[in-house]
């Protein structure tokens, strides 16, 4: 991004804050704002840092990255020194994320479970996805399923790996791909019930401190999710 940013950008990324302290800035980012640069990109995460400068300059890093349509909690630190020990706190796997998501056709079987299947990057009609491959890398998600209709399920997802579209991919894997995920065969509609985009949010990100206790924030779930929960008959821990 070549402009600075507008009062309204600032206000914009004032808004996304749902914690604080001396070391991190916690967002609850809105689906469809990136995180990153890149093409058809106008204005990211990344660039909405700047709202956060100091007077020298130095403005927080992100230390993880959401999916674009993904919603929910990311956080970014407000030095080197923490950025990099945020960033191995992930590489090494001591990050503890959950995620809510709308699933197409009912519940899974079983209820609840693991869904161990290594991923490879590929592409399908010009995209990048991640497909099951016996030779790709290793991916852990667990499962749990909170509430259910014939047509959709309410499930709680606790990837142990950060790979690329790993809860996407996963998902599809086992017969119940993420509602509003065309790109893994999500549904736009299930019913009579619009999906109005992919339906998956990071609601909870649990981190190690560098003094060896641990921190835990939580994003409450945007209005369009609990709308689309609504529609399809699934209660929604907010209600």
């Amino acid at each position: 991004m070549t402009r600075p940013l507008s009062p309204e950008d600032i206000a914009f990324a004032r808004s996304l804050v749902i914690g604080e302290d001396r070391r991190l800035v916690v967002f609850n980012k809105p689906s469809g704002l990136a995180v990153q640069g890149g093409s058809g990109v106008t204005l990211s995460l990344e660039d909405l840092l700047a709202a956060f400068a100091k007077s020298n300059g130095k403005q927080p890093r992100l230390v993880h990255r959401l999916d674009r349509d993904t919603s929910g909690v990311i956080i970014a630190a407000k030095t080197q020194p923490d950025a990099a020990f945020f960033g191995e706190a992930f590489a090494r796997r001591e990050a503890k994320k959950i995620y809510l998501a709308i699933v197409c056709g009912g519940a899974p079987d079983p209820l609840q479970g693991e869904i161990d299947l290594a991923l490879k990057k590929s592409s399908r009609r010009g995209l990048d996805v991640m497909e099951v491959a016996k030779d790709g890398q290793a991916a852990l998600t667990r499962y749990r399923t909170l509430f259910a209709t014939p047509e959709a399920a309410l499930v709680e997802l606790r990837p142990t790996t950060g790979r690329m579209h790993q809860l996407r991919a996963h998902m599809a894997a086992i017969g119940r791909p993420i509602a509003g995920d065309g790109k893994y065969g999500g549904l736009y509609r299930i019913g009579a019930a619009e999906i109005p985009r992919l339906l998956l949010h990071a609601a909870v990100l649990d981190v190690p401190y560098p003094d060896r206790t641990r921190q835990s924030f939580a994003a409450p779930l945007p209005a369009d999710f609990v709308t689309a929960a609504r529609s399809l008959g699934l209660e929604t821990p907010i209600g």
